[in-house]
């Protein structure tokens, strides 16, 4: 059996999975044997990518949305046996100073972002405990562990992620289910379009993000981070002074990045989606 024969039968679930992290993931783990569901918002889109990458199952999903999320959960265990792992991957990342953010694109993002995790997690919590066996892993960001100005909001709910996911894995020590972070640095998906990285910092592929999480399902631990090089950084930043890390960070052009150096007709297609409520898709 190769390093990754464990996943082979798997049946996995990830929201947010018609584009960018989770698409790649979903064409990842299923190349590995595993059986995929892909959930997304919106409808048309799951619907291309499903019937092109002939997964097991896909269909809509608001992840903000009891009724919708435990249906969704209930018809894949029907067609495909009980579910092994979940992955809460959709998330929206908008750009721009909080004091410019509408009210209703707040709430929207801690809806998708922290609240969507919070309830696909206590949904497969349910099935997974009384079979003492499943993985929950949360695409949260390097963004959870730092502070980026255009991105407040976003930043608060990665933030959330990342307490959430560690407390649950310590609540759920010794069940049989585990819990994982996934950090992503920023990520060439139509997320991350218009946006220039800061300085010593490449943008990862979607690709090395679904690398990392087929990794995880054969050996759980509680955080990834992606790039090695980034979440280097970012822990190391963590670990100075905060008037140095703030310093550092303006020096690489974080104070820029997300805010007037944001090619904003490249990202426009993006930002029009995500404000008006069509996508579900993510995340960095």
């Amino acid at each position: 059996m190769t390093e990754f024969g464990k996943i082979r039968g798997k049946v996995v679930v990830i929201t947010g999975g018609a584009r960018g992290i989770g698409l790649a993931t979903a064409t990842r783990l299923q190349s590995l044997g595993a059986k995929i569901a892909i959930g997304d918002v919106d409808e048309t889109a799951v619907k291309e990518s499903g019937a092109a990458k002939d997964f097991d199952h896909y269909g809509r999903l608001d992840v903000t949305d009891q009724q919708s999320f435990s249906t969704f959960l209930d018809e894949v265990e029907r067609q495909l046996g009980p579910i092994d792992v979940l992955i809460n991957n959709a998330g929206i990342m908008p750009t721009g100073k909080l004091v410019d953010e509408p009210d209703a694109l707040t709430r929207r993002i801690l809806d998708i972002n922290v609240y969507g995790v919070v309830l696909g997690s206590k949904l497969a919590l349910a099935r997974m405990l009384p079979r003492r066996s499943g993985h929950v892993i949360n695409i949260a960001s390097l963004a959870g562990e730092s502070h980026i100005p255009g991105l407040a909001t976003y930043n608060a709910s990665k933030h959330a992620v990342l307490g959430f996911t560690d407390t649950l894995r310590e609540e759920y020590r010794g069940t049989g289910v585990s819990f994982s972070s996934v950090l992503p640095t920023l990520t060439k998906t139509e997320l991350g379009s218009g946006v220039t990285p800061p300085k010593l910092l490449r943008p990862a592929e979607p690709e090395e993000i679904a690398d990392a999480i087929a990794k995880l399902l054969v050996a759980p631990k509680a955080k990834v981070r992606v790039t090695a090089v980034a979440g280097t950084i970012a822990q190391v930043f963590g670990l100075l002074p905060q008037s140095v890390g703030d310093a550092l960070g303006r020096a690489l052009g974080s104070q820029h990045a997300f805010l007037d150096e944001v090619d904003s007709s490249e990202r426009k297609a993006y930002e029009e989606r995500v404000r008006s409520g069509t996508e579900g898709t993510g995340t960095e």
